[in-house]
């Protein structure tokens, strides 16, 4: 069954949206048991609120048959790398530090991994199971550079918290 998503009201800040955001993801997902099915929810909320400022909008998974490294998920946007190890490029340096990543210029970023040359900024969110293993990483990139700010990386991790918790 299809959820209407819910409209922008005129005005609205952006640490409105996020809250707004988070918990129509959290209506969504409540007592969906398939991390996919929640992130693939999760990433298409989140670029039905916020394109075209996110250009590529997803997540990298864990691999269970190797750890140390992630998988492409669900995501919207162009196509994406499909395998990064921890460490290398902007989601594997999340993924290694279990800190969120927020670089508003992906080209001064050492290691950057380009799946699209047309991304300029990003931000990468650790998503954490509720026993503290890593599950993923939210991967956000945008065409703008500096494109994110304080307001996003609060708003994606409330948002990557209650996802595998709601």
């Amino acid at each position: 069954m299809a959820e209407a998503l819910s409209i922008a009201p005129e005005g609205e800040t952006l640490k409105e949206a996020y809250a707004r955001v988070a918990e129509e993801i959290r209506s969504i997902v409540s007592g969906e048991t398939s991390e996919t099915a929640r992130f693939a929810t999760a990433a298409c909320v989140l670029v039905q609120n916020f394109a075209p400022r996110f250009f590529w909008t997803g997540f990298y998974v864990v691999d269970p048959l190797k750890p140390s490294e992630l998988v492409v998920g669900p995501y919207q946007g162009t196509l994406g790398c499909l395998r990064i190890p921890f460490g290398k490029g902007v989601c594997g340096a999340a993924a290694k530090s279990g800190e969120t990543q927020l670089v508003p210029d992906v080209h001064a970023f050492p290691g950057h991994i380009a799946c699209d040359s047309r991304t300029n900024s990003e931000i990468v969110v650790p998503v954490f199971r509720a026993d503290g293993s890593l599950a993923a990483v939210l991967d956000v990139d945008s065409e703008i550079p500096d494109a994110f700010s304080e307001d996003d990386r609060a708003g994606l991790e409330a948002i990557c918290k209650l996802l595998l918790t709601a």
